[in-house]
């Protein structure tokens, strides 16, 4: 028996893991733990290709199974997060008896991620690039984001949601947008070919370290003005 062949799936298992329990403590109000989670996911989900790569174990199950597990951890948890801040401004809203249905928008985050992950497995052109807002930064924006958002949620209920409704909506449109973005795997370390990736990482420490926590939705905006400048200048030399 071949266990080599298996480490990538075990780790994918654990980033599936990290989304159901994420799930669970956005739905119980903790979203700090819910973020944590989102984030360990997303560890994870990076992990599992890397290794998948460097092992030379890659699979039809495995592909199957990643996506799977990003459509938990990446589109049902953040899509949680969402639905909780809602719910807990909805009371604020002057829509009667309809606030009860205004969380359910939330759920707008797993559709649309549900279609990018669709999208990306069939469409070619996505090997070195990917073109719409990869699931894993859609989450991380939101699971960051909610959790700095969380104390405005009850006190600000009606201007929180009529910002946050159509934020919601945006984002998940970059999903499934035909923007190009650039992938954050590599296949190595070393400085040439990953400027680009480095850079993101550094600006990323630098807005975590000045704004804690909601840095990482700074990031991750970060991430698509990156994406939308160097790409399309690749794109136009083409």
């Amino acid at each position: 028996m071949n266990i080599r062949r298996h480490i990538p799936n075990a780790i994918t298992c654990l980033s599936l893991v990290c989304g159901c329990i994420a799930t669970v403590m956005a739905l119980e109000g903790r979203l700090l733990e819910a973020a944590v989670c989102i984030m360990a996911a997303s560890v994870f989900d990076f992990l599992d290709g890397l290794c998948a790569r460097l092992l030379h174990a890659y699979s039809a199950i495995g592909k199957e199974l990643d996506s799977l597990a990003d459509i938990i951890s990446f589109g049902l948890a953040p899509g949680m997060i969402v639905f909780r801040l809602l719910r807990e401004a909805s009371p604020a809203l002057p829509l009667g008896s309809l606030n009860v249905y205004i969380p359910l928008l939330a759920f707008v985050i797993p559709v649309f991620s549900g279609l990018r992950l669709a999208k990306f497995n069939t469409d070619e052109r996505q090997t070195t690039s990917f073109l719409g807002l990869p699931v894993p930064a859609h989450a991380l924006f939101w699971s960051s984001l909610g959790y700095a958002l969380q104390p405005l949620a009850a006190v600000r209920g009606l201007l929180f949601t009529c910002l946050l409704i159509p934020s919601l909506l945006f984002t998940s449109c970059l999903l499934v947008s035909e923007i190009p973005m650039f992938s954050l795997k590599t296949r190595s370390l070393g400085w040439k070919g990953n400027e680009i990736r480095y850079l993101l990482l550094v600006s990323s420490l630098l807005f975590i370290l000045f704004f804690g926590f909601p840095g990482i939705a700074a990031a991750i905006l970060l991430y698509v003005l990156l994406s939308v400048v160097t790409l399309k200048k690749v794109n136009n030399h083409v």
